[in-house]
C-alpha cells in the first residue's frame, strides 16, 4: 500500500506544540490539514502560529510566497470532531493519558470511515493498549514524532498487536513522502528510541551518585572523548528533569520493574526539588543569568613518561601508539599473551576500561573508551587509592603530551564512555532478538532521534564482537543485581563465529 495522494485530507487532533509541528508537516507537504482541540478558540490559534511559521520560512527563503499562501489556504480549523468525517488520516497529539486518548479515538471511530487511518503519536504509552478500545483496530498505529517535527526527520512508525500490516506500510510510506526518515518497530515499552537511549543517561547518574565525578567533568567526557553532541545532564536539564524521568519510570514500569531500567534516586530528588532544568532556572546545573557555568575537572600538567612499551593487542584504542610515536614518546614493543597494555616507566599499567576496578590489580591506571583518539580532546582516566601517584602523574602527562585533556575519575569499573556504549549495544542486540526492529532501523533511529555519533550496530562492528559482552560480564560481577547482565542476545552475538555471520555485527 502507498503514501496517502496529496489530495486526501490529514486530521490532527491536539494543538499544542508537537501536533501544531506534525500539522505543519503535512501541510507543506502538499495536504489538506484540518485542526481540532477540545479548548474552544485553540485551533484557531494554532492555525494562526502555524501560519506565522510558514511566514518566518518564506524569510529565510526555505519557502515561496506562492507555496505558503497555498498551504494557508488547505489549514483549516475544526470546531467539531465531525468536521474531520472525510480525513484519510488522523494524527492524535493530546495529553499523555491512556483513558484521554481511547475515548477520543472511539469518538473518532463514529466519525471517520472505517479505511482512515487512525495514529497516535505517544512517546511512553502502549499503542496496543491505546488501540485495543477500538471497533477496527488493525488501521491504528504509532506515528512519533520528535520535537520540533518539522526540523527533525525521524519518525518511529509503530505497529501494535492488532496493527495490520496494510496500514503500517500506509504510515511509513506517507511519512517518506513526507520527507521523514521513518523507521518501522514493534510495540515495546519506549520504541526504539527511549528504549535504547536509556543508559546514556542511566550510566552518568550512576558514576555520579557512586561519587566517581561531578556532573559537569562526566558531560565533558561523554561529549570531548565519546563524540556525544550533549552530556546527559546538560541534555536532561533542556528536555526537562520531570519529562526526562517520567519516560524512563514508564519504561521501567513497563518491563515490570526490569533491573536495567532503574531510574535515578538523584534525578528523582531533583524533580521532587522542582529543579527540572532549564524551564525552572534550576536542574543539574544552575542557568539563572548570574550564574558560572562549572569546568569539568582537568588535571595539572605533567611530564610525559620517557617510554612506554606496549604488550599485546591494545583493541580499540590501537590508534594510541600512532599517537604516542607521533608525540615523539618511543614505543617499544613486547609480544604478552597475558593483556593488552601499555607499561610505564614506574612499572605501572595503563589499560583501556574493561569492566574491572584498578584497587583489584597492583599498579593499574584505566583510560576509558574514545569515538576516536585522535579526535578526542579529553580523555578520562581512573585509579584507586593504592595507585602510585608515579603512575597516575605518567599516565596523565602521556595523554596531554597527545594533545588531551585529563580528568581523573574515582575506581568506577567501565569508567563513563565505555559502560555507556557497552550497554547501549546490549540494548540494541536484545531489541533485535526480540523483533522491535532491525539493525539498520535501530542505527537511523539512534543517529536521528538522538543525534549519537554512531549507531549502536556500527559502534558495534568498531569495538569488535566480543568487546561490549566481556566489559558487561566484568561489570555484571562485580555488580550482581542484574543491572549489567549481558542479553543472552549479545552472548551469542560475541560467540557466533564470523564464518557462519558473514560481515555481521
Amino acid at each position: 500500500m502507498t503514501a496517502l495522494d496529496l489530495s486526501s485530507p490529514v486530521a490532527v487532533v491536539g494543538t499544542g506544540t508537537m501536533g501544531q509541528g506534525i500539522a505543519q508537516v503535512a501541510l507543506v507537504a502538499g495536504h489538506p490539514v484540518r485542526l481540532y482541540d477540545a479548548l474552544p478558540g485553540r485551533a484557531r490559534e494554532a492555525a494562526d502560529a502555524i501560519g506565522a511559521r510558514l511566514d518566518r520560512l518564506v524569510e529565510k527563503d526555505r519557502l515561496t510566497g506562492a507555496a505558503r499562501d497555498a498551504a494557508r489556504a488547505r489549514l483549516l480549523p475544526a470546531e467539531t470532531l465531525s468536521e474531520l468525517a472525510d480525513c484519510a488520516l488522523v494524527v492524535e497529539a493530546v495529553l499523555e493519558r491512556l483513558d484521554v486518548k481511547q475515548e477520543l479515538f472511539r469518538a473518532l471511530e463514529g466519525v471517520v470511515d472505517d479505511d482512515c487511518l487512525l495514529a497516535t503519536n505517544t512517546s511512553s504509552l502502549s499503542v496496543t493498549a491505546i488501540g485495543g478500545a477500538l471497533r477496527v483496530p488493525g488501521r491504528f498505529v504509532g506515528l512519533h514524532f520528535f520535537n520540533p517535527a518539522p526540523l527533525l526527520p525521524l519518525v518511529e512508525v509503530v505497529s501494535g498487536f492488532a496493527t495490520d500490516v496494510t496500514y503500517a506500510t500506509r504510515a511509513y510510506e506517507t511519512a517518506r513522502a513526507w520527507g521523514k526518515t521513518p523507521v518501522a518497530c514493534a510495540d515495546t515499552p519506549g520504541f526504539i528510541v527511549n528504549r535504547i537511549a536509556r543508559p546514556f543517561y542511566a550510566e552518568a547518574f550512576a558514576v555520579h551518585e557512586a561519587q566517581g565525578a561531578d556532573p559537569a567533568t562526566i558531560d565533558a567526557v561523554l561529549r570531548e572523548s565519546g563524540g556525544f553532541r550533549m552530556g546527559a545532564f546538560e541534555l536532561t536539564d533542556l528536555i526537562g528533569q520531570d519529562v526526562n524521568e517520567s519516560v524512563t519510570r514508564s519504561v521501567w514500569e513497563s518491563f515490570f520493574q526490569d533491573v536495567r531500567f532503574t531510574p535515578s534516586l538523584a534525578q528523582r530528588r531533583l524533580v521532587e526539588s522542582g529543579r527540572l532544568g532549564r524551564k525552572t532556572g534550576q536542574g543539574w546545573y544552575d542557568h539563572r543569568d548570574d550564574a558560572e557555568r562549572p569546568e569539568p575537572d582537568t588535571a595539572e600538567q605533567r611530564q610525559p613518561p620517557a617510554y612506554v612499551v606496549a604488550e599485546g593487542d591494545l583493541g580499540p584504542a590501537g590508534d594510541l601508539l600512532a599517537l604516542v610515536r607521533e608525540a615523539g614518546i618511543p614505543v617499544r614493543d613486547e609480544d604478552e599473551d597475558n593483556g593488552s597494555r601499555l607499561v610505564l616507566p614506574s612499572g605501572g599499567q595503563l589499560v583501556l576500561a574493561d569492566g574491572q576496578t584498578s584497587v583489584e590489580f597492583r599498579d593499574v591506571v584505566y583510560f576509558d573508551l574514545a569515538l576516536d583518539y585522535r579526535k578526542a580532546t579529553r580523555i578520562a582516566l581512573s585509579a584507586s587509592q593504592d595507585t602510585s601517584p608515579q603512575t597516575l602523574a605518567e599516565a596523565t602527562g602521556l595523554f596531554q603530551a597527545l594533545g588531551k585533556q585529563v580528568s581523573v575519575i574515582g575506581d568506577v569499573p567501565g569508567m563513563i564512555v565505555a559502560r555507556t556504549v557497552a550497554r547501549i549495544i546490549d540494548l540494541a542486540h536484545d531489541a533485535v532478538a526480540k523483533g522491535v526492529a532491525t539493525e539498520e532501523d535501530i542505527d537511523t533511529a539512534m543517529r536521528l532521534g538522538v543525534n549519537y555519533p554512531l549507531g549502536p550496530f556500527e559502534w558495534s562492528r568498531r569495538l569488535g564482537r566480543s568487546w561490549a559482552y566481556a566489559l558487561l560480564d566484568d561489570l555484571h560481577l562485580r555488580d550482581p543485581s542484574g543491572r549489567y547482565a549481558p542479553s543472552l542476545a549479545l552472548y551469542r552475538h560475541a560467540h557466533a563465529s564470523d564464518k557462519r555471520e558473514g560481515n555481521a555485527s
